[in-house]
């Protein structure tokens, strides 16, 4: 799966071609139990000039780690380790 890095994590370009792990952390909502208990790997491809977020989820990725009511508040994105994906 791929996502969008937002300028809190562009660092100049660096950040792209990484292989992130992506976990809701909890709601933005007040949504009780929104986090589906899953983490989803995605990989940089992108800059997002206008979004306001750490990193920005196709609907489909978004889905899989956030329970469709819940909101968007999520977010612990750490390194996969899995290296750049070139």
């Amino acid at each position: 799966m791929i996502a969008v890095a937002g300028d809190a994590i562009r660092d100049n370009g660096t950040v792209f071609r990484k292989i992130l792990t992506v976990t809701c952390m909890g709601p933005r909502n007040h949504v009780p139990h929104s986090c589906a208990g899953n983490s989803v790997t995605v990989k940089i491809v992108d800059h997002c000039l206008s979004c306001p977020s750490i990193i920005d989820l196709s609907q489909e990725t978004f889905t899989i780690i956030v329970k469709p009511v819940a909101g968007s508040r999520m977010s612990s994105a750490k390194d996969g380790g899995v290296g750049d994906g070139r």
